[in-house]
């Protein structure tokens, strides 16, 4: 096939450091491209990728002005490449779908990864599209929640998101004393303060890593919840970390710890730890009660009361069936298997003029 991606152009794909729904297309795009499909991405302009790359954004990135530019530019992008791809698949914003959406025998796929879908939005759109637009959410919880006055529209499927588990090497055992560790971004939401409590109420060691916010309302969260437990005996902080840093930290841990407080859709970082055969102990918002399943691969908790008492029946989990579950479940392959079967859907369903190539 013919498959066209957008990212938006915040971040390069793949990132240096943070950015989740990057690393999942980067996995996303090399799989697509190694099963011989002719992949083109249109994404930051210092994004390393096997497909053909059609660069685009301005930093920095905020202000009405750059934004709209963004959107023409890739909304400009889309319009020229219209005639010579078979699917478009964004992971940007709907917006800039917007010049091909009338296109009815083009297929298209718009998937969110965060949370907040425009449902207003989106119903404007099926109007255009009709049945060549699917939506896909990277839980059920994605678009689980919607207001009252916009109510679901749409074909929506759940994709999980996916890692590289090449990039990652199962230890299928710790130490007893092994730390706790804790990874993401450092702002209330993510909940390393809780991290702190269940690791000081379990008796054991935390490890923070993580970038920290410094502008915003929660540039002064890490200084005033964090900063005063850093120790380097209980509590240590070891700031951003790349992907074979990661690999090691993730790997030499007891379990993650990911004490959530909003509906997060998909916290990447959970499947980077099964990868690692570390399981996950987190609150039950969001996406954790779809990837989180107790006794196998981690525990889904309501309290840090909760979590402390799961750090004790840490033991009694195989780091093996940890593993295992993940490849199942969050590897590439699995996760290109499913958006190849949705891009075959879609052609048949608007009887595309240009058939997809078999696949070698």
């Amino acid at each position: 096939m013919r498959i066209l991606i957008t990212a938006d152009p915040y971040i390069p794909v793949p990132p240096v450091h943070y950015g989740g729904i990057e690393r999942v297309i980067d996995v996303l795009v090399a799989e697509l491209v190694r099963r011989h499909h002719d992949v083109t991405l249109i994404a930051h302009p210092d994004s390393r990728t096997p497909a053909r790359l059609v660069p685009y954004g301005e930093a920095p990135h905020s202000g009405y002005r750059i934004r709209a530019r963004e959107l023409f530019q890739v909304g400009t992008a889309l319009w020229r490449e219209r005639r010579d791809v078979d699917v478009i698949h964004s992971f940007g914003r709907l917006a800039a779908l917007l010049p091909i959406l009338p296109r009815r025998q083009l297929p298209k796929i718009q998937s969110y990864q965060r949370d907040g879908v425009p449902w207003t939005s989106v119903s404007h759109a099926v109007r255009l599209a009709g049945s060549s637009l699917v939506f896909t959410g990277c839980s059920s919880s994605v678009y689980r929640q919607r207001s009252i006055d916009a109510p679901k529209s749409g074909d929506w499927r759940t994709v999980f998101n996916c890692v590289d588990l090449a990039t990652y090497t199962p230890r299928l055992s710790v130490a007893a004393d092994a730390p706790l560790v804790f990874l993401g971004r450092l702002d209330p939401v993510k909940g390393a303060h809780d991290a702190i409590a269940i690791a000081r109420g379990a008796g054991r060691r935390l490890v923070i890593a993580g970038n920290r916010v410094t502008e915003g309302p929660d540039a002064g969260y890490f200084d005033r919840f964090i900063a005063p437990h850093v120790d380097d005996v209980w509590v240590r902080y070891v700031g951003p970390v790349d992907d074979a840093q990661k690999n090691r930290l993730l790997g030499e841990a007891a379990a993650l710890l990911m004490p959530i407080a909003w509906e997060e859709p998909f916290g990447i970082v959970m499947a980077e730890a099964f990868a690692c055969g570390t399981p996950v102990i987190a609150f039950a918002r969001g996406s954790v009660p779809e990837v989180v399943r107790a006794g196998i691969n981690g525990f889904s908790c309501r309290t840090v009361e909760e979590a402390i008492g799961a750090v004790g029946l840490l033991p009694a989990l195989d780091r093996a069936a940890v593993r295992a579950d993940c490849e199942v479940r969050f590897a590439g392959p699995v996760i290109a298997d499913a958006y190849e079967s949705l891009y075959h859907e879609l052609l048949d369903r608007v009887g595309s003029a240009a058939p997809a190539r078999a696949v070698a």
